[in-house]
């Protein structure tokens, strides 16, 4: 049997309170330092995408949900530095207030409002909150930085 590597795997999450979505800048991280995302990161070994997007949206916001707070929204296949997948989910609802708990990795954590999203932000991030909600079950997906065969 051949053995393959896995893609890595990340996890998005949007957070949205009266027309605003929760965005933080990264730094320090040394991929898209400078530019602002939804909170997440990677999934880890053993983990759900919904395990990992708690556990990412708690160690970066502190805002508390559980697994089943979650609501698919898409999924993102892209070539960057490397063939990845990134999975967007939205968050039904949280417990706390927002705060930037991870300072050596986020410079700046605040509301933007949908329709005045900032300038600098992860090229495929934007892309996901342009394509917005989807009407079927399973969400959206895209496929960015791929050649047409």
């Amino acid at each position: 049997m051949t053995e393959r590597a896995g893609i890595p795997t990340g996890v998005h999450v949007l957070c949205e309170r009266e027309g605003r979505v929760l965005l933080l800048r990264r730094a320090g991280t040394g991929f898209f330092d400078g530019l602002y995302s939804l909170p997440g990161g990677h999934v880890e070994q053993g983990e759900s995408i919904r395990q990992a997007a708690v556990r990412e949206l708690e160690e970066e916001t502190g805002l508390q949900l559980a697994p089943n707070d979650l609501g698919w929204l898409g999924i993102i296949h892209r070539r960057s530095d490397t063939n990845r997948i990134d999975f967007f989910l939205r968050a039904l609802h949280w417990e706390g207030e927002p705060v930037l708990r991870e300072p050596d990795r986020c410079s700046d954590m605040r509301w933007f409002a949908r329709n005045d999203l900032p300038k600098d932000i992860v090229p495929y991030v934007k892309v996901a909150l342009e394509v917005g909600e989807c009407a079927e079950e399973g969400g959206w997906i895209r496929e960015l930085g791929w050649q047409p065969s």
